[in-house]
Parts: C-alpha cells; structure tokens; sequence
C-alpha cells in the first residue's frame, strides 16, 4: 500500500480534505505530531509521499522549536533522494530552507481569502487548476527567496513568492488549499488572538469567506493534488 506521512505542527491545522482524497486513492495516511513526537526514527525516504503542513511558528525560531533543526535535517535528505514532498505554508518555508533560501518576516501579514496570479510556468503546471478568478487561503506574515534553481509558479501583489517547484518532486505552496469549512471553525478559535491583532479582518468576516469559497476551492484542490500526484507517477490506485 501506497503511504503519505504528513508532519503536523498544530493540532487543528491538519490534512483538511487531502485525508480523505489520500484514503480514496489507497494510500495509507500517518499523521506526526513533529514538536511532541521524536523524530529520530523517521526514515525520510520511506514514505511514497511527504505533506509538510503549516503552523504559525518561524523556520528560523530554531531556538525556541528545536525540532525545527531536525526536522529540516530530514527534509533536505527526503528532496536530495527525489522524493515527492509537498509543503503549505510553513511546510513551503521548510523546503525553501532546506534548499538554501532565506526565510524571514515579511512587510505585511496576508491573512484571509484572496486571488494568486499564475507565472507562465504556473499556468502550464498542477495550479492551473486553481485558476486565477476563485481565492485561496492566505494565512502568513513569513515570506522567503527563491530556492536556487527552483520555479516560481504564483504570486500575489503583496507577496511576490508564493508557490514554486523544485525539480520534479518538490511543491511548495504558501497559500492553504487543504482547509475545509469544519476546519476553519478550529482555526478562528486557535488563532483568535491573531486574528484580532490583523487590522480588517474579523472572525465573522472569515467565516462567512470560507462558507462561500471553501467548496469551490475544494473542487480545485483536489484537481491540483491529483494532477500532481499524477506528474510523481502515484495516481489513484483505482
């Protein structure tokens, strides 16, 4: 059987509906708790698929999360063997930083459902399935360069780098895909002291977006994660 282990660095933001498509196409999903879980005994070439998840911690707060350190220790190996790794939000500074780039605190916090402009390269890619009409997810106030050799895929005129690929097996998306309606409920209360310090955004606010963008963006979603499970040559097992 076909296995994803998706690092998971706060309990509520998880795998949202991505679990469910992962399970449709026969893949057995393990869920690691990175800060409370050890990860020595983490083979990082064992699992077909990584899903490096988001969290509202640094990549450069190594001081404070030294799990951190380790955890970039086995995604550099996991990339450098060609493994298929996909990284949303946190998990995209991740692989940046695993691959050299510089992660930092950016001018601007982008907090709430906004459009992405598609690069030429992004518009011959997996996110031609997001399209450039409907919003994603934005919920980030870390940026961070390019990757030497990587491609930039979306930007947002807030944030220049927003997705990139690196090779063939390598995804990283700042923006959220994977949220679900249920899910954001968990968010606006793990997240409230967050939300109340970003000027123009409200709870009510974001729950109303979500109500109305998270099943469009859903149907789009799970089009990405297929077409690009399908460029690792992992389709559905079905």
């Amino acid at each position: 059987m076909r296995t994803v282990l998706a690092l998971q660095h706060l309990a509520f933001e998880d795998l949202g509906y991505f679990n469910e498509i992962f399970i449709r196409y026969g893949y057995h999903v393990h869920t690691v708790e990175v800060p409370v879980i050890s990860l020595e005994n983490i083979d990082p070439l064992a699992a077909d698929v990584w899903v490096i998840l988001g969290g509202p911690i640094g990549v450069y707060e190594t001081d404070s999360y030294p799990f951190l350190t380790q955890e970039l220790e086995l995604i550099e190996k996991r990339l450098a063997a060609g493994k298929p790794t996909l990284g949303i939000c946190l998990g995209c500074q991740l692989i940046a930083k695993a691959l050299g780039a510089e992660v930092y605190p950016a001018t601007t916090k982008e907090l709430g459902w906004e459009t992405i402009q598609l690069t030429a390269a992004g518009q011959n890619s997996c996110l031609a399935a997001l399209g450039e009409e409907e919003p994603v997810l934005h919920w980030h106030g870390d940026t961070f360069d390019l990757p030497k050799g990587a491609v930039l895929l979306a930007a947002t005129q807030l944030i220049p780098n927003q997705a990139f690929s690196w090779g063939t097996h390598a995804l990283g998306l700042q923006f959220h895909i994977e949220i679900t309606a249920i899910g954001m409920e968990r968010w606006l209360v793990g997240h409230r002291a967050e939300i109340g310090h970003t000027p123009g955004i409200s709870i009510p606010q974001l729950r109303a977006a979500t109500l109305q963008q998270a099943g469009k963006l859903q149907q789009r979603g799970s089009k990405l994660l297929d077409s690009w499970l399908k460029t690792q040559h992992l389709p559905a097992a079905n």
